[in-house]
């Protein structure tokens, strides 16, 4: 499971140690390369405004990209030419993160997003806000937030062997920002990714009414100020299986890993299953915890876990 989950993170680290620093790169005219048609544009807007509607592959190029783009149409995969050298470093377009999509659907494989701040604290490397997106082999770093979304109760969203690292703020008036936040979606399905170092909130909160959370790693022993690792606010039937969690010392809130229904019951819990979970505690943690704390009073199934003997298996709140 160790291994599993921290492939993706591992992978990133040596092509990012290969990186020059940022200054050395100058983008080409040849930045984006619109696979179908093989038209090169300069700025991601042009290349997305390119396929509008319709359907098409964006090759981004390796380097530091200081650039952004809203998608409004159409279905759209943006790809790294190489895994994790194509870099969207701290530039947002409607003061909310890299890639604004509220198309039909999108994917994002193998890029990196880094340093993206905005004045209402959530700014983030993809900001949701309609339609189907799959992410794969990509990194989150150093941000407000990693991804966040918007209501889409017909739309799912996908995310593997992804690394979510240093994310998250409780800075803002309006709450925090979180590594991963998913809204009102149909469902959301996170396998084989990695989430560390959190700065605040949560690792991942989800208010798909179904959830999948399947071979990861939730390491929080060099989080600050962080929350749940796993916050289902308003409840979710799915799958929670084969997750490694470590909960380190600084903490705003110990009381749980796993929280259920905290914000109410907009969705039924019933069936479903936590199981084969690994969850310990960071060395110099001194205080006891709830492995899941469940608001829903539904019932849900918890399997099988190695837990450390600190922890409650399950708390009724």
């Amino acid at each position: 499971m160790t291994s599993i989950a921290r492939l993706p993170l591992a992978a990133l680290a040596l092509t990012a140690l290969a990186l020059p620093a940022a200054s050395s790169f100058a983008q080409s005219d040849a930045a984006y390369t619109v696979v179908e048609s093989g038209r090169q544009f300069s700025r991601l807007q042009d290349a997305v405004s390119a396929i509008g509607g319709g359907s098409g592959t964006i090759r981004v190029s390796s380097g530091v990209h200081q650039d952004c783009a809203v998608q409004t149409a159409g279905r759209i995969a943006y790809v790294a030419a190489t895994p994790g050298q194509a870099v969207f470093d701290g530039v947002t377009c409607e003061g909310k993160a890299a890639l604004v999509l509220r198309g039909t659907a999108a994917s994002v494989e193998g890029l990196t997003f880094t340093n993206m701040r905005v004045p209402d604290f959530n700014g983030a490397g993809i900001r949701l806000e309609h339609g189907n997106l799959s992410v794969s082999q990509s990194w989150f770093r150093d941000s407000q937030q990693g991804i966040l979304t918007g209501p889409d109760p017909d739309g799912s969203i996908t995310i593997d062997k992804s690394t979510f690292t240093r994310l998250g703020t409780c800075e803002g008036s309006g709450g925090c920002a979180h590594s991963v936040y998913v809204g009102d979606y149909g469902a959301a399905t996170v396998t084989r990714s990695r989430f560390e170092a959190g700065r605040g909130g949560h690792y991942l909160k989800s208010r798909a009414a179904k959830i999948a959370v399947i071979g990861c790693s939730f390491d929080d022993s060099a989080g600050r100020q962080t929350n749940y690792m796993i916050d289902l606010p308003g409840g979710a039937t799915g799958r929670i299986a084969g997750n490694w969690f470590v909960q380190g010392p600084s903490k705003e809130n110990h009381s749980a890993f796993i929280a259920l229904a905290a914000e109410g019951k907009a969705n039924s819990s019933a069936g479903l299953v936590i199981e084969g979970n690994d969850a310990r505690f960071a060395p110099n943690v001194p205080w006891p915890s709830v492995f899941v704390a469940d608001w829903s009073g539904d019932p849900i199934q918890i399997g099988a876990n190695k837990l450390d003997p600190r922890l409650t298996v399950k708390e009724r709140r």
